[in-house]
């Protein structure tokens, strides 16, 4: 009797789905499917490019499946002279940018909302300024060769540890913090350094988080202040070695096919770098460390940029 009033109170609990409401969740699943296959493709073509032969790649009839399936464009990168060092600046301006940048932003965030602090507002707008006034690229330059940061590896880190917007995302999250979690704290003696390591830090890490990927991903890309300000091939970054490695693959590639027989060419043409592979392979290099990297953050990142973005 007892099982029998349970079956009965189980049914009952169990909601009605209407037709409905099983169509609205199927079309759901649908339209999202086909939004994430549209993410998911372009990745997903790049990569069978870098494996197709490349005269199948080059003609773009590589669509779903990859043909001839080969790794030379890979072994070839790879040998690039000088990749592994650019590698190793690259991986280590990444860290070292990303790690200053972040604590400069959370401490200079945490510091502008302290009423205490000398001048904050003026400093504040100070620093926003920069984000729509600047003198320049020479005048950069100019400041930067005084402060003798050409051909200097802290020429890639010093710029970028303060930047104005991940502080103004950084300040707005830190506002949101309740201000009794402060008050607590120093009512049992705690000062400045203490409030800021011990309180505010634990509290703020998906701002931290949503700072460190942006930080992380434009020091991982950039290579513009390399042409501007390295002459010494050790401090060229991985960004800047395949570019002139993919300008001279495509030159090679020109003059491959005009000087060679029609036969060799023939022959060797499905593992014969060209401009297509070349590219493409550089694309798979180049965005694998921070698609591998961006996972790690991806639980904070939605709720530091909504939180550090929407309040006012």
């Amino acid at each position: 009797m007892t099982s029998t009033n349970n079956s009965k109170t189980t049914n009952r609990t169990k909601m009605h789905v209407s037709a409905g409401d099983r169509a609205v969740e199927i079309v759901c699943y649908i339209v999202f499917s086909i939004a994430a296959f549209l993410c998911l493709y372009p990745f997903y073509y790049i990569i069978i490019n870098t494996i197709s032969a490349n005269d199948i790649s080059a003609r773009g009839d590589i669509l779903f499946l990859p043909q001839q399936i080969h790794f030379h464009n890979y072994i070839s990168a790879f040998r690039i002279e000088g990749l592994p060092q650019a590698f190793k600046i690259s991986l280590l301006r990444t860290i070292l940018g990303t790690g200053l940048t972040v604590f400069a932003s959370a401490f200079l965030g945490f510091m502008f909302t302290q009423e205490k602090m000398w001048k904050r507002k003026f400093w504040y707008r100070v620093v926003v300024a920069t984000m729509y006034f600047n003198a320049g690229i020479i005048p950069w330059y100019l400041v930067m060769k005084s402060m003798h940061l050409t051909n200097n590896f802290w020429g890639y880190i010093l710029p970028a540890i303060v930047s104005p917007f991940n502080l103004i995302l950084t300040k707005t999250f830190v506002e949101s913090v309740p201000k009794e979690l402060q008050e607590a704290a120093e009512m049992d003696g705690a000062g400045v350094l203490t409030v800021f390591f011990k309180v505010i830090i634990p509290v703020i890490k998906p701002i931290m988080a949503t700072v460190a990927i942006f930080s992380a991903v434009s020091q991982w890309n950039a290579f513009q202040d390399t042409l501007l300000l390295m002459t010494d091939t050790k401090l060229y970054p991985l960004q800047f070695v395949l570019y002139q490695y993919l300008n001279q693959a495509s030159s090679l590639a020109s003059l491959a096919q005009s000087t060679s027989s029609t036969a060799s060419l023939a022959a060797a043409a499905a593992t014969t770098q060209t401009t297509t592979s070349v590219r493409m392979t550089i694309t798979v290099i180049v965005v694998l460390p921070i698609m591998l990297v961006y996972p790690i953050f991806q639980k904070y990142f939605v709720k530091g940029i909504m939180i550090g973005a929407v309040k006012g």
